[in-house]
């Protein structure tokens, strides 16, 4: 894993993100990290964007614990309850 220094970082950004496929980066301020160079496979933007939302992580944690705590229901169940039928499977 490449480290920069943000205060030494003197090539634009566009050569560093070309850096990343190769290995991601950390970028620090003082030695300790502030940002992380990664290359993003398979997500399109509204992916990586929910990814790194705090509230929506804080959403994801409240529905897991409470999951957790309370239990869930089934795909089925779900269908009943909206009045769907389940999609055929394609072979």
């Amino acid at each position: 894993m490449k480290t920069l220094e943000l205060a030494k970082a003197t090539a634009p950004l566009a050569d560093h993100a070309r850096e990343v496929s190769k290995e991601p980066g950390i970028v620090t301020s003082g030695g300790k990290p502030v940002a992380a160079l990664v290359a993003v496979e398979n997500a399109d933007l509204e992916t990586v964007a929910l990814s790194v939302d705090p509230l929506f992580l804080a959403l994801i944690e409240r529905s897991r614990a409470r999951h957790k705590k309370e239990g869930g229901i089934s795909g089925s169940e779900m269908r009943r309850r909206l009045g769907t039928k389940p999609k055929k499977q394609s072979h």
